[in-house]
């Protein structure tokens, strides 16, 4: 098989030629249609996550299983699937007992315990598979293991209730879908965008209003939810102005930089903040499910396995416009 390798910190990737890797017990083997390019595979390729190289990134696939190894039951040859970023943990700790396994410290995660999928094969935990909805495409279903999984699941706790209002900060490869699943779930959602020039593109997502800042948030009624989905910390800790009493800041974009909470506000209005990222499994299923129906487009640049490294070029300059998909 040919896979996209970091030899090293900052280093391209490239295709190298591999053996062909056989499933062991409890796995699958997933023969990768689409690998969604996530800007953790730019933290992990740069080494700011540590761990080993070389190293196969990518932790966003969609494919068809066409092997399974002992054990396996529950999937089949043929299956359509995705995989999960966390696959699997102990089983044993406090964490695995009260079925919370992603806060496991032994859990196992796509492309820094195992192989990742930016490859043409990959091995994975068939427990970490899932089967993709009839109609989903490859391309869409892939960008969704991560990137849609994060968007919905932060909506999904910040427990929003009917009537909330729920504004999105970052329009970018998370908040172009943090949009899209807040309409498809039935709220009113405001985007918080600077560069007027995306105005046109974010009321095609079905935002029902576009703000500049916190303060035009606020002038324009406030949000009782804004998922926070921009790298920036200062773009999501100034859209907190925006919050209504008992509003919810819901953060899944970072920088490596301290928060500076507005600790008097939170306490006048009783604001809370919430750390977000694959919260629920259950989320996941509802978010394919969402996209399945045609209620929520990934938007995408697409590139075969070849191209991959400039892909990681574009992503790394900015330049991709929201998400990036290697097709096989």
């Amino acid at each position: 098989m040919r896979a996209a390798i970091a030899s090293g910190a900052k280093q391209p990737w490239q295709v190298h030629t591999l053996a062909d890797p056989e499933p062991g017990f409890n796995q699958v083997l997933v023969r990768v249609r689409a690998s969604g390019i996530c800007h953790n595979d730019l933290r992990q390729s740069s080494g700011e996550f540590g761990g080993h190289f070389p190293k196969t990134l990518g932790h966003e696939p969609a494919g068809e299983i066409v092997a399974v190894g002992p054990g396996v039951h529950h999937r089949k040859v043929g299956d359509r699937v995705g995989v999960m970023l966390w696959q699997g943990a102990c089983g044993r700790c406090e964490w695995c007992q009260r079925g919370k396994p992603i806060f496991c410290a032994e859990s196992v995660g796509t492309s820094m315990h195992m192989p990742g999928s930016h490859a043409e094969l990959m091995i994975a935990l068939a427990d970490a598979t899932v089967l993709l909805p009839d109609g989903l495409s490859y391309e869409q279903a892939a960008p969704i293991f991560c990137a849609g999984y994060t968007a919905y699941s932060g909506l999904r706790s910040a427990e929003p209730r009917p009537g909330d209002i729920i504004a999105v900060v970052g329009i970018g490869g998370l908040g172009h879908l943090a949009i899209q699943y807040a309409k498809a779930a039935g709220f009113r959602t405001i985007a918080l965008c600077r560069n007027p020039d995306k105005d046109s593109l974010i009321r095609k997502l079905g935002a029902d209003e576009i703000v500049r800042d916190g303060n035009g948030l606020a002038a324009a009624g406030g949000a009782d939810i804004v998922l926070g989905t921009s790298v920036s910390t200062e773009a999501q800790i100034e859209a907190m102005q925006g919050l209504r009493p008992e509003g919810r800041l819901v953060v899944m974009g970072f920088e490596r930089k301290p928060l500076p909470l507005p600790v008097g506000a939170m306490i006048a209005r009783r604001l809370r903040v919430i750390g977000s990222q694959h919260n629920e499994r259950e989320h996941l299923y509802e978010a394919l499910a969402l996209s399945a129906q045609g209620k929520v487009t990934a938007f995408t640049e697409t590139y075969r396995l070849d191209d991959i490294d400039t892909a990681r070029e574009r992503l790394e300059q900015g330049k991709v416009r929201f998400r990036a998909v290697v097709v096989m």
